[in-house]
């Protein structure tokens, strides 16, 4: 009977954790993600990116232009400022490098605004990787909140599971117990202070609101920003984009953010209305949440015919769909070329490639030309896709999202912008000229680096990806 009865719990114990991971990973999403919003008229549209380069003796420069601008959004707020990043903290800094200390920069503009204004709504949304989730203190949101500042801590447990395999244990046994800073005694994973076994046991569920958006109200009227960089400092020389816009498009980016801090548990306000607009409707913008930035994605690449361009930066490539309709476009005689981000770098730490070195090999051998940024500690950490029609017709897609199973199969928060217009558009002109520069390399800086630099044909670590891409046991 006993051996019954360890058999009988033993099979409810396997149906509890099958029926846990099934039902959190196909769980409906919470309310106003996953958007695909109308197409707006395009106004005051730009281009940015912050990068780094090596001249002809080899020393690294480095340009930024991406987080002047959104302090200068902040700094320029009326009423209103939202702020939505992934990563705000120090963890895996160097005292001793030339690293910005972009967090503090923020934090600080952050707070002078709220207290020269106290009536204004300050709202900063971010990850809890950054207090570890809840692992250690993160002095920079009690700076927040002591200015009165709203600090959203993104409810990851309300999203789909990237990791069913690994979270549905834990949702059974471990999430009840929350996290604590007290009792710490394993090394931290970023650096710094000690950090528990519960900080450990989050980490492994490889989920996070990964955008990276600011939106206010200024003398301008409402202006939004989507990018692929973090105000954080160890980050500060990656190689970004960002797109800067304002109008009816920016009011929708507030829409989104304000969806987040509702099912995080945060008090919201209304959007305002958008107003009349009569621009030019030869050039549009959207706005693409999660799963919808796939479906755009596919779609220009289907759509790239004889003749027309295809041209992807991305630090992360391993998403099965975009990987073949690459391939396809090439076949079908679209001019494709992807610059990618060689996968060695991690703050200090070397990685092993995968999974932009593995997709590389599938797309050299599929006849699709591939350069590597020409990286040194930093990250080419750009994510953009340009399509240039033989009629002169253009699609811009930037914003947060790598071409992952996890960004793009609504598991992860992510935010893209979509601009159309013909190729003079200024914005568009801009990125394409940006990306020119980068696979040609400018004179004097070498940006990229052929594809035989870091070409990888070892098939046990092909298989590795294919494996951690499916099953989401990886951290891309």
């Amino acid at each position: 009977m006993t051996k019954r009865r360890i058999l009988f719990g033993m099979a409810g114990l396997l149906l509890l954790y099958l029926l846990t991971a099934a039902f959190h990973t196909l769980k409906p999403l919470p309310a106003g993600l996953d958007v695909e919003t109308p197409w707006r008229p395009l106004h005051n549209a730009t281009f940015l990116a912050d990068t780094t380069w090596a001249d002809a003796g080899g020393e690294r420069h480095s340009d930024q232009s991406i987080f002047d601008e959104v302090l200068r959004i902040v700094e320029g707020a009326q009423t209103t400022v939202v702020a939505d990043f992934f990563l705000l903290n120090n963890f895996a800094g160097d005292a001793n490098d030339d690293q910005r200390p972009l967090s503090r920069e923020l934090v600080d503009a952050l707070v002078r605004r709220r207290t020269a204004d106290p009536s204004m709504q300050v709202m900063l949304i971010t990850d809890p990787f950054n207090s570890l989730y809840g692992g250690v203190p993160q002095p920079f949101f009690e700076e927040l909140r002591s200015a009165g500042a709203t600090v959203v801590t993104t409810e990851l447990r309300a999203l789909r599971d990237s990791n069913p395999a690994w979270t549905a244990g834990w949702r059974i046994c471990c999430q009840w117990f929350g996290n604590s800073t007290r009792g710490s005694w394993l090394p931290n994973p970023v650096g710094g202070e000690s950090v528990g076994l519960r900080t450990y046991l989050t980490l492994l569920n490889f989920k996070a609101n990964h955008r990276k958006t600011i939106v206010a109200d200024t003398a301008e009227g409402w202006v939004g920003l989507v990018t692929s960089g973090n105000p954080h400092d160890a980050s500060s020389r990656h190689h970004n984009i960002a797109i800067r816009f304002s109008g009816a498009a920016a009011l929708d980016l507030l829409a989104t953010e304000l969806a987040v801090a509702a099912f995080s548990g945060h008090d919201t306000f209304p959007v305002p209305e958008p107003q009349p607009d009569t621009a030019n409707g030869d050039t549009a913008i959207r706005i693409l949440t999660e799963s919808r930035i796939l479906d755009a994605a596919l779609e220009m690449i289907d759509g790239a015919g004889p003749g027309d361009h295809v041209d992807l930066l991305m630090f992360y490539l391993s998403h099965r769909d975009i990987v073949r309709a690459l391939a396809s476009a090439h076949k079908r005689g679209a001019i494709v070329r992807a610059l990618l981000d060689p996968n060695r770098d991690a703050f200090g730490r070397e990685k092993n490639g995968i999974p932009n070195r593995q997709v590389a090999l599938e797309l050299h051998r599929a006849g699709v030309p591939v350069r590597w940024c020409n990286t040194s500690g930093e990250q080419c950490h750009g994510k953009m896709l340009i399509r240039r029609d033989a009629d002169g017709q253009s699609l811009l897609l930037a914003g947060s999202a790598n071409f992952t199973r996890r960004n793009l199969d609504n598991l992860n928060l992510e935010t893209n912008v979509q601009v159309r217009g013909p190729a003079t558009t200024p914005v568009i002109a801009d990125a394409s000229v940006f990306f020119e520069g980068r696979w040609s390399n400018e004179p004097g800086r070498e940006h990229s680096l052929e594809y035989s630099a870091f070409a990888d044909d070892s098939r046990l670590r092909y298989w590795t990806y294919r494996f951690m891409e499916q099953s989401g046991w990886s951290a891309f």
